[in-house]
């Protein structure tokens, strides 16, 4: 019933609506970027880093949440997004590997552009979706973004193989300029923009660690994104040497975990109505360090099972961590606040894939994945059973006009 009153919410519909829209193309485009600089260049390693160019930019997102707190958001969502449009257009003339580093310029935009967006939505969605349905919308837009995750990859797949990386480009030039028209139809309060000397763009940090509510969730947050980044460098090595599959295989252990992602998304709201304090985070990152242990016995039922749990017990601390951050922080700095959590949350996954790459070709699969659910699970019991401080009283939302 309150995701059908999320749903039934204009403002929040247009919001789903856009990052259904945005997030199709974004997920075809991420896909294709590396299979575009392989064919061009012949590189592996080339090919890597262009999803790496894409998650460069969240290392500044304290700095660009600044832009979101001193910005009007709604023109800012409109303008960046129409801005991407444009420079994705830039893509067609990519036919050559000469041409690459423009590609990789225009992936480092658009990670800059990804931040940027994402923490002045957060802004923007806490003024305008009830308090108590702010998890009912972060499901949901988990729900939206990982039903896309399912689907748009293909799509970009073959888009690219029939017609090349320029018409994955075009396909997500068009997807943005669709977000922006949605962007311009939402009707929000404007918010005075946060004065220059308001704290600066580390004002964000320092409302983490100072809320007795948001810095336990935030540093579980990044411990499980931590153990996230190392059980996604074993995919490959459990797909041919635990399972004994090609590396296409790959492929339905994502859409089980995609499929997972979309059950929870759909049940976030109303579990954290019914569990109390810190459970729902806890109780999901638990479920996740189970899931990364059981990905170590040779079977494909049980590996199936465990990819469906992780999609489902991954994403609870990253949805409770973001409702907090937009019902605790002071809307003058929401902006930084959310880039910052986004940047403490999310690092740790790219840092442990690089590790994990490591360890991967030196620990055994049976010791190294239940090693790291056993971290998982220390992460739960840790955030379950810490001190609690009491929240300083006082309002959330500053005055808008």
């Amino acid at each position: 019933m309150a995701a059908g009153r999320v749903l039934r919410d204009r403002t929040a519909g247009l919001f789903l609506a856009a990052v259904v829209v945005s997030g199709f193309g974004s997920s075809a485009m991420t896909l294709a970027a590396g299979i575009w600089v392989k064919s061009l260049t012949g590189s592996d390693s080339l090919a890597a880093l262009a999803l790496f160019a894409v998650w460069l930019p969240v290392l500044c997102g304290p700095l660009l949440g600044a832009l979101a707190d001193r910005l009007p958001r709604k023109p800012l969502l409109v303008g960046t997004n129409l801005t991407m449009a444009v420079l994705l257009t830039t893509l067609t003339t990519v036919d050559s590997a000469g041409r690459v580093w423009l590609l990789f310029a225009v992936l480092v935009l658009y990670g800059c552009a990804s931040v940027l967006l994402d923490s002045a939505e957060s802004a923007l969605v806490a003024g305008a979706v009830a308090p108590t349905l702010l998890g009912d919308f972060n499901g949901l837009r988990m729900t939206a973004n990982e039903g896309m995750k399912l689907v748009a990859p293909l799509t970009g797949a073959a888009l690219y193989a029939r017609f090349g990386g320029g018409a994955v480009a075009l396909l997500d030039a068009v997807s943005f300029t669709l977000a922006a028209g949605l962007y311009g139809l939402l009707r929000v309060r404007r918010t005075a923009p946060a004065p220059r000397g308001a704290g600066g763009w580390s004002a964000g940090l320092r409302q983490l660690w100072g809320s007795p509510v948001l810095r336990p969730l935030v540093l579980a947050a990044s411990a499980t994104m931590l153990c996230a980044g190392l059980n996604g460098a074993t995919l490959y090595a459990v797909v041919d040497g635990t399972l004994g599959h090609s590396p296409t295989f790959a492929g339905v252990l994502s859409v089980a975990q995609g499929a997972g992602s979309v059950a929870i998304g759909l049940l976030a709201g109303p579990l954290m109505r019914r569990l109390p304090g810190r459970v729902f985070p806890a109780a999901g990152i638990a479920v996740f360090g189970l899931a990364v242990g059981l990905r170590a016995v040779p079977d494909d039922a049980v590996a199936l099972t465990a990819c469906a749990l992780i999609g489902a017990g991954l994403p609870c601390v990253l949805i409770a961590a973001l409702t907090a951050v937009q019902r605790e922080t002071p809307d003058a700095v929401l902006g930084r606040t959310a880039a910052s959590a986004d940047t403490l949350m999310m690092s740790p996954n790219a840092v442990a894939l690089g590790i994990g790459a490591v360890l991967v070709a030196r620990v055994e699969m049976s010791v190294l994945l239940p090693l790291v659910g056993a971290v998982a699970l220390l992460t739960a019991a840790l955030l379950l059973t810490g001190r609690r401080e009491p929240a300083p009283a006082g309002p959330r939302v500053s005055p808008e006009a």
